[in-house]
């Protein structure tokens, strides 16, 4: 039986795994369209904000799912090397989720501030 659950367990770790791909292959690709069009027509630094926030909201998902994946693995009966090794990649990548998520917001936060000083002139320019 703990054969059988384990060989799921597997089928189950390469199913995550390729969702995990797919999702960082996605956003890559998207992101790498993004890049081409500013690069291209001459997008100001203003336009790449989204662009950025895109592809690391992929890379966030795509880093989970690889994780969720590893967990999956080592479900049935790890050995404590197969633990150590799952806290590592744990840990890395939760590094990286943490400081892409800390990235992605400070370009949020710039974007915000962007848009608030355009409707500023805006306004100031309707009221003139």
């Amino acid at each position: 039986m703990e054969e059988v659950l384990h060989t799921l367990a597997e089928y189950i770790a390469l199913g995550v795994n390729l969702l995990g791909m797919l999702a960082i292959a996605i956003g890559s690709i998207q992101g790498a369209i993004g890049l081409t069009r500013l690069l291209l027509f001459n997008g100001d630094e203003a336009k790449l904000g989204p662009v950025w926030l895109s592809l690391g909201r992929w890379l966030v998902a795509g880093l989970s799912f690889q994780l969720a994946a590893d967990i999956v693995e080592t479900t049935i009966a790890p050995t404590w090397d197969d633990i150590g090794k799952l806290a590592a990649i744990a840990a890395l990548r939760t590094m990286l989720n943490y400081f892409l998520d800390r990235d992605m917001e400070g370009v949020r936060e710039r974007s915000e501030r962007r848009a608030e000083a355009a409707e500023a002139r805006r306004a100031s320019l309707a009221e003139a």
